[in-house]
């Protein structure tokens, strides 16, 4: 078996069966919350986990390449595998929470005194 027939396995035929693949996705992350919150006793409730799945997801809405959907869902379905496991810490866990932008850094002496504040 040739390494282009098993990436190809993967790949979905078209967009109908990548979307339903991101459904079941998003299903079995919505399942986890309640164990992820458990195991990782997090200082969420089920309902801000479930908010914070759907932003996740929804960032991507608007990809209609099959093949970035796909890789999409690998990596989502191997973030759930590691959540699962427990091959990630608590604080992996709550940078989900986190502004993607960062904190705003915060202006330095010279900088305020230069603006005349």
């Amino acid at each position: 078996m040739s390494g282009k027939a098993l990436v190809e396995g993967m790949i979905s035929p078209n967009k109908a069966v990548a979307r339903t693949r991101v459904i079941g996705l998003y299903r079995a992350w919505f399942r986890s919350i309640p164990e992820i919150i458990q195991i990782f006793r997090l200082e969420k409730t089920p309902q801000e986990c479930r908010d914070k799945l759907k932003e996740k997801f929804m960032v991507n809405k608007d990809v209609d390449d099959v093949r970035v959907i796909d890789m999409l869902t690998i990596k989502g379905q191997m973030e759930l595998d590691e959540t699962m496991k427990v091959w990630k810490q608590k604080t992996h866990v709550m940078r989900f929470w986190e502004d993607p932008a960062g904190p705003k850094p915060q202006p330095t002496f010279l900088e305020k005194f230069l603006k005349g504040r």
